[in-house]
């Protein structure tokens, strides 16, 4: 996708609930990458450890290399001269910092290409993926399959010993299908949310 012609930068954002096929679609644009011949370099948060600490690795296990990075400020030093897009995997894990890097890159003449979560578990915006969809120029929000219902789902479930997680239960638990699932907002649970 190229949002602008020539030199100026943009931002696009890639969100949706786990098993969305989030990092698959982001490697899906860096393929397209490849095949124009465009320089780019990815980059994932340290404490998403799950399949790799040195590539981005899709739940379908496609895989690409990346740098892995503990805040924002870790992408400026890892660019090369030749860099014209910047990947970030998994957003949702780094702190509000990273928004500032991500906008100073678009105005910069960068491409920048996010994926995340935009919703925790409890079904409330993820950290600070919201206020990265405000500066995107794009935003592609996906959907998985409710494992519940077999309807389109937007949000995603977290199971602790078989059971919905509790409201108060840590935002981050970085897991994958033992412990989360895909649900739609009718077969999303979150036990002892005020609201229920």
């Amino acid at each position: 996708m190229n949002y602008y012609e020539g030199k100026r930068g943009w931002v696009e954002s890639i969100v949706g609930p786990m098993f969305a096929g989030k990092t698959e679609e982001l490697i899906r644009r860096v393929k397209r990458m490849d095949y124009a011949k465009k320089h780019y370099m990815i980059f994932k948060p340290a404490i998403d450890n799950r399949y790799s600490t040195t590539e981005i690795v899709s739940h379908n296990k496609k895989a690409l290399k990346a740098i892995s990075i503990s805040h924002g400020s870790d992408i400026r030093r890892h660019l090369k001269p030749e860099t014209q897009a910047i990947v970030i995997d998994e957003v949702q894990f780094f702190d509000e910092s990273l928004i500032k890097y991500i906008m100073e890159f678009a105005e910069e003449g960068y491409r920048v290409i996010c994926a995340g979560l935009d919703t925790d578990f409890r079904g409330e915006p993820f950290g600070i993926v919201g206020p990265i969809l405000a500066i995107s120029e794009t935003v592609t929000k996906l959907t998985a399959i409710c494992s519940v219902c077999g309807e389109n789902a937007t949000r995603t479930q977290r199971i602790i010993d078989g059971k919905p997680a509790y409201y108060d239960d840590p935002i981050i638990l970085v897991g994958a299908n033992d412990s989360y699932e895909a649900r739609c907002r009718c077969c999303h649970k979150v036990l002892h949310r005020e609201d229920e």
